[in-house]
């Protein structure tokens, strides 16, 4: 037995598949404009997805329709309004929070960028108190400050002892600590 606009909605409620291709076939232009209407701005995915729910609802909430043909009308009307409304909403929001991401990424690019800049004055301030070391002092600071080495290969390279090297550093910091800045770095 196939659907009819007689039978339709009895069929629809025992889940009979004629019933949703019947409804498909009669309330798609319908269901079209209004999901149209409301989401013209989007993509014809985002419009052919609300179209899709709006049926998959409808199939689902069958048992739940009470009334004739053309109070479905009005049913699916509302249903089509309201799932578009939804699905309007939601890329909104997506939207919103896609654009709050990028300016958070922009932001955070700007934060890195100033971090690298006073990282590199600091650095070039502490080369210029540096330069201001005795050469040997300089090379002691440059070495276990930048190379990163031990005490000990700082002493083997210069031949000095580690007690000699050691000092050198003492008395460099004690003079370089007053700059604030350069305190918190060797200190």
């Amino acid at each position: 037995m196939n659907s009819s606009s007689t039978n339709f909605i009895k069929r629809l409620k025992k889940q009979k598949e004629d019933a949703l291709e019947y409804i498909i076939d009669a309330y798609m232009p319908l269901v079209k404009t209004i999901t149209t209407k409301i989401l013209y701005n989007m993509k014809r995915q985002d419009i052919d997805e609300c179209i899709n729910d709006v049926f998959l609802t409808v199939w689902q909430n069958a048992h739940q329709f009470q009334g004739d043909a053309q109070d479905f009308k009005k049913w699916i009307g509302v249903i089509t309004k309201y799932k578009a409304i939804d699905r309007y909403r939601q890329t909104e929001k997506q939207i919103a929070r896609e654009q709050s991401d990028m300016l958070l990424e922009e932001n955070a690019g700007s934060l890195q960028t100033d971090q690298f800049i006073l990282q590199r004055e600091d650095k070039n301030e502490v080369l210029l108190a540096i330069s201001q070391l005795t050469d040997i002092d300089r090379d002691i600071f440059i070495m276990k400050y930048y190379l990163e080495l031990s005490n000990n290969e700082i002493a083997e390279n210069l031949n000095l002892s580690k007690a000699a090297v050691d000092n050198r550093l003492y008395r460099g910091k004690k003079l370089l600590a007053t700059n604030t800045k350069l305190k918190e770095r060797f200190l």
